[in-house]
């Protein structure tokens, strides 16, 4: 007997005939005397749409207050697929965050899990029941009701498994797993049977859609087995059938890893870019800039500043597209009264492209032919970042789709790799 978590997301919660699918599938796990948590996120839309009343009020809605409202998605969801379970026959109880409890830090909207206390959840389990546990939300230590921000739903399944120190995670979506790269930009992209958490967490961080980053992070740290499937297929499909579907995200040592140079290519459309022109070279620049931009809690990704000429440089950053316009707030009437830039420059029509593969440490000429690839599609890069297993580009996003194509060819991705021996 293993002990299993379940997370399903909004497509998968999105109608009761799916609910009821879900309990379908979890009553299968139970029957083969698993025990199963589960982990639902809201109804597919159901947060946007509460959100954007808190919008129609109020354009600088509180954060708390906000909170309060988006946690309710996932609460309904919870105690809906609690009930669908009785109906089909099994001993079930749902948990709000705030009653397990998952603790968090007070970042509202964006929190931070901190702790999560299992003596609740593992004495439901020893008593035959299945447990669902609202994701996406947790409480602070004054106790509000604090979410994780969006993906959160993936975060709170994969810390539960880790508190559990769960046999595996299973997160259930609306595709069939990992693939080298999105199937609606490449139809050629194909699915990885296995991905490293290191390649996981590159490709999560630099755009891939499939799971949020820090559920990725949570399961290296703990090293909790997580598999990314489908929850679309039919429910009563064999259990060891299942058991061997999808993507299962595992360590680099693994004998199963694919041995391929670049796994995938990630890419991020929501990408903005602001260069201040011509401030001092001197030490502490770059905190002056860049310690400003976190204290307004906006998260910083690619950085480039160019070398010094006549005591001045460069300095270039790229952000969310989302916090664009509170950047440029931000540089206007904190920043540049400090560092007095020339000019500052801004494009928010920018993409991010990257390569990843673990494979990437061990060969030469990787970036090489990533850049050769792209200059032979005309495509110009504004900015580069790399790391031991990854290589990122900033172009213009109406190149990114072409660049995405290219690169998938160019690296032979749409052919699985030679197995090891």
């Amino acid at each position: 007997m293993a002990l299993i978590v379940h997370k399903y997301g909004g497509t998968s919660m999105g109608s009761v005939e799916r609910i009821k699918n879900v309990a379908r599938r979890v009553a299968k796990w139970h029957a083969a005397g698993h025990q199963v948590v589960v982990v639902p996120s809201a109804m597919s839309g159901e947060t946007n749409r509460l959100l954007g009343l808190a919008k129609e009020l109020s354009e600088t809605a509180d954060g708390r207050e906000l909170d309060m409202i988006a946690a309710t998605g996932e609460q309904a969801s919870s105690g809906l697929l609690a009930i669908a379970l009785q109906a089909a026959g099994l001993q079930a109880r749902s948990y709000a965050g705030w009653q397990v409890p998952v603790r968090t830090d007070s970042s509202f909207t964006k929190a931070r899990i901190t702790s999560i206390d299992d003596k609740r959840i593992r004495a439901d389990l020893d008593a035959g029941r299945v447990v669902v546990v609202t994701g996406f939300q947790g409480v602070d230590d004054d106790g509000h009701i604090t979410t994780l921000g969006r993906g959160g739903s993936d975060t709170s399944a994969v810390a539960v498994a880790a508190a559990l120190k769960a046999d595996e995670c299973l997160i259930y979506t609306d595709v069939d797993g990992v693939y080298t790269t999105d199937p609606r930009v490449e139809p050629d992209a194909r699915r990885l049977s296995v991905i490293s958490f290191e390649e996981m967490l590159e490709m999560a961080s630099l755009g891939s859609k499939v799971l949020q980053i820090r559920s990725v992070e949570f399961a290296g740290k703990y090293r909790v087995p997580t598999r990314v499937l489908s929850s679309l297929t039919d429910p009563d499909i064999p259990l060891d059938e299942e058991m061997r579907s999808g993507t299962l995200i595992t360590f680099e040592e693994d004998e199963k890893m694919e041995a391929a140079v670049v796994s995938g290519i990630a890419f991020s459309r929501d990408e903005a870019k602001v260069t201040l022109l011509g401030v001092p070279d001197k030490p502490g620049v770059a905190f002056a800039i860049l310690g400003q931009v976190a204290d307004a809690n906006i998260d910083v990704d690619m950085i480039v500043q160019n070398q010094s000429v006549d005591g001045t440089t460069d300095f270039s950053f790229t952000v969310h597209r989302n916090e664009f316009a509170r950047t440029l707030a931000v540089i206007r009437d904190k920043i540049a009264p400090e560092v007095k830039p020339r000019e500052v420059l801004s494009d928010d029509k920018v993409a991010k492209v990257s390569i990843v593969g673990i494979g990437m440490r061990s060969h030469a000429g990787v970036a090489s032919l990533m850049f050769k690839t792209l200059a032979q599609e005309n495509i110009n890069i504004h900015m580069i970042s790399t790391s031991e297993i990854k290589t990122s580009v900033v172009i213009s996003d109406k190149y990114m789709e072409l660049a995405v194509r290219a690169l998938h060819k160019a690296f032979g991705l749409e052919t699985a790799p030679a197995k090891k021996p």
